[in-house]
């Protein structure tokens, strides 16, 4: 018997329940899991936008969500996959569990670009975290990377 669902991992707006509604009414929360040896960042040409960089001995936190066929083409298109992201298949701890899990990753034209997140975006996440009982540290952390980075580069 052929499954008729995928399991995302998100790790950014994707993660608020009021954001996933509008673009995939018929995705369903499944939980919080860890995506272990990856951090989270923000590039893009003008402001940043969340990604995900392979980064051993860190983790961050992802909601899985149970998506269908019609909401992974939503996702694709919110995404502008495959131009802006692409997918990749990654492994997730999730509840003493491993599971894998579709998530988008910032394709390398526009990941080469360190960028700012507006306001507006990081508070988008941290209700998503809030929404979800995720600890913030993590994504201050990312923020405050980027910030640090940007200044480095500026004084070099």
């Amino acid at each position: 018997m052929r499954k008729n669902f995928k399991i995302y991992a998100a790790y950014a707006s994707n993660m608020s329940l009021q954001q996933m509604a509008q673009r995939c009414p018929f995705a369903r929360v499944i939980g919080v899991g860890e995506l272990e040896d990856y951090k989270l960042t923000f590039r893009g040409i003008r402001k940043g936008i969340a990604t995900i960089e392979p980064c051993q001995g860190t983790s961050i936190p992802v909601v899985l969500w149970r998506i269908t066929e019609k909401c992974e083409k939503a996702l694709d298109r919110f995404e502008d996959c495959p131009k802006v992201y692409r997918k990749e298949q990654v492994t997730i701890k999730f509840q003493n569990h491993i599971v894998e899990a579709m998530v988008y990753v910032m394709t390398d034209k526009y990941c080469n670009f360190l960028s700012k997140p507006t306001p507006y975006y990081i508070e988008m996440i941290q209700q998503a975290y809030d929404d979800h009982g995720i600890i913030r540290d993590g994504l201050f952390n990312a923020v405050q990377d980027v910030y640090r980075e940007l200044a480095i580069r500026k004084n070099a």
